[in-house]
């Protein structure tokens, strides 16, 4: 019987650079602010000490420069999983954080049929299916010791909801999942035990320009 205990910490990445802001999804190109970076070495802290044996990033740009510092200091590579990547949304590239009031637009009714899949975006039963292929891997890979993911709000989110049983379709405006935020999943075995969040960042996220909506302090920014 397998009876170790692994944890695995899904981690958000830092403040990006996004002066339009636009919702930037999964466009390349747009990298973390210098607090942004001082938000990665915050999550950097909070793994000091740690069995860490596993490092593995979404391929976007500010996904990976969040996860440098903690490999830097842990000696390990980032391996890159498309699995971890943002969900796909209809409303990339519009410029959301600008003027929220633009999603109430008529054109866009068409995508609101169903809120429950979501009809704008990737439906949240697949950004579980490519999250548990990911916690599997790691289970594997990080077996008794820790392993970290650095994902994005919406897929770490989802995730969440999915281990602790509730209906995945939710308030965007209240996730529990702050820039550089950590959401650690604990197994005995394959069994989970335990869900855990912390904000390693907190006292820098307060002062964050460019986030998206969620049960941060940060949120009142708009990101202009």
């Amino acid at each position: 019987m397998n009876d170790k205990l692994t944890t695995i910490h899904f981690v958000r990445h830092g403040e990006v650079d996004n002066p339009s802001g636009q919702l930037y999804g999964r466009q390349p190109g747009f990298h973390l602010t210098p607090l942004g970076h001082a938000m990665a070495e915050s999550a950097a802290d909070f793994f000091d000490g740690r069995d860490l044996r596993l490092i593995v990033s979404s391929p976007l740009e500010r996904a990976r420069e969040t996860a440098e510092p903690t490999a830097q200091r842990h000696g390990l590579p980032v391996v890159l999983d498309e699995g971890l990547t943002e969900a796909g949304n209809k409303f990339e590239g519009v410029n959301v954080n600008r003027n929220r009031l633009i999603l109430a637009h008529p054109r866009y009714w068409p995508w609101y049929v169903n809120p429950a899949e979501p009809s704008w975006g990737e439906p949240y039963r697949e950004i579980v299916a490519r999250l548990s292929k990911a916690v599997r891997r790691a289970l594997r890979e990080a077996e008794g010791g820790e392993a970290m993911l650095v994902s994005h709000q919406l897929p770490i989110w989802t995730m969440r909801r999915f281990v602790e049983g509730r209906p995945l379709a939710h308030d965007p405006r209240k996730r529990e999942c702050a820039l550089c935020s950590v959401t650690s999943l604990t197994f005995v075995g394959r069994q989970l035990v335990g869900v855990g969040y912390d904000e390693p960042a907190a006292e820098l996220v307060r002062r964050a320009r460019d986030v998206t909506p969620g049960a941060s302090e940060a949120a009142v920014h708009t990101g202009l």
